[in-house]
C-alpha cells in the first residue's frame, strides 16, 4: 500500500480526534511514566496524551514516515519512531508502559485474537490498554467499496476485496479475551452522525483510509473510473436531509482494560 497522506487525513481531524478524546476520557489513570500512542498517525491523538500526562515519556510509533514526519512537526516534545504494530513491543522489562493506546489503528492489524493479549500482557502492572477502532464494514460506505471493487474493470487488480481490512471479533469478543486477565474491562460502541456537505465530501473522508487499499492497488485510469462509481453509489446511498446536507453514519468500537 502506498504511504499515507497526512493533508488528507487532517481535511476532518476534529471528527477523527473526537473518539480520541472519548477514548482517553475513561482511561482510569491519574498519571503515568510511560506512553505509547500505536499507530500515531499526524500526532494529533498523541498531542492529547501529552496534555493528559505532561510529565510521561510519550512515544509514537506509525509504519508511515510520512504521518512521522507531520507528527514531529507538531510535537516536538514526543519521541517518535517508525514500527510495525503487529510486532511492536516494549525495549525491555523495565519500560512497560502505563497506557497502550491505539485510536482508530488495529482496525489494520490482522490476529487480534494473539495480538490483543499480547499487548495487554506488555503493560506495567496497573496499566491500561485502550483501542478505538471504525466499526462500519457494515454501513453503505464500506459496503459499497467492495460492491464496486467487485466488478469489472476493478476486479482484478484490486483482488479480494473482502480480505483488505481485518474482520473485527465483535464486542463480546474482545470483552471475552480480556476479561479473564483484566481487573476492569469497559467496553462500548457510539454511532457518530456527521453532517457532510455531498457525496464527494463522504468520498474525500473516507479516501485516507478505508478506500485507500482499494484505489492504490488501481492504474490512475482506473481510479478515476473506480471513484466516479463509488461517488454515484455513496450520492444513492445517502439521501440529502432537510439543510441540504448527508448524514454518514460513522460506528466506532471502544475497549479500555486495566491489569491487576
Amino acid at each position: 500500500m502506498l504511504d499515507w497522506n497526512p493533508a488528507l487525513y487532517r481535511r476532518y481531524e476534529d471528527e477523527r480526534t473526537r473518539p480520541a478524546h472519548e477514548l482517553l476520557a475513561r482511561v482510569p489513570l491519574t498519571k503515568a511514566t510511560r506512553v505509547v500512542d500505536l499507530g500515531c498517525g499526524p500526532g494529533n491523538s498523541t498531542e492529547l496524551l501529552v496534555q493528559r500526562f505532561p510529565g510521561a515519556d510519550v512515544l509514537g510509533t506509525d509504519n508511515s514516515e510520512a504521518m512521522l514526519l507531520s507528527a514531529r512537526e507538531r510535537l516536538p516534545q514526543a519521541r517518535f519512531e517508525f514500527g510495525d504494530i503487529a510486532t511492536w513491543a516494549p525495549a525491555s522489562a523495565d519500560a512497560a508502559p502505563d497506557l497502550i493506546y491505539a485510536n482508530a489503528a488495529l482496525q489494520w492489524v490482522p490476529d487480534h485474537e494473539s495480538l490483543i493479549p499480547r499487548l495487554f500482557a506488555a503493560l506495567a502492572p496497573g496499566g491500561v490498554l485502550a483501542i478505538q477502532m471504525p466499526d462500519n464494514r457494515q454501513e453503505p460506505t464500506h459496503r459499497l467499496m467492495r460492491e464496486v471493487a467487485a466488478e469489472a474493470p476493478w476486479a482484478e487488480p484490486i483482488g479480494d476485496a473482502e480480505r483488505l481490512r481485518t474482520e473485527l471479533l465483535g464486542i463480546g469478543g474482545y470483552y471475552d479475551l480480556l476479561a479473564p486477565v483484566a481487573a476492569r474491562v469497559d467496553v462500548w460502541h457510539t454511532v457518530y452522525q456527521h453532517p457532510m456537505a455531498s457525496a464527494v465530501a463522504i468520498v474525500e473522508w473516507v479516501r485516507s483510509t478505508g478506500l485507500k487499499p482499494f484505489v492504490d492497488r488501481l492504474s490512475p485510469n482506473l481510479q478515476a473510473s473506480y471513484l466516479a462509481e463509488y461517488e454515484a453509489r455513496v450520492a444513492q446511498a445517502y439521501p440529502a436531509r432537510t439543510d441540504g446536507k448527508l448524514l454518514l453514519a460513522f460506528p466506532r468500537m471502544f475497549i479500555v482494560a486495566q491489569k491487576a
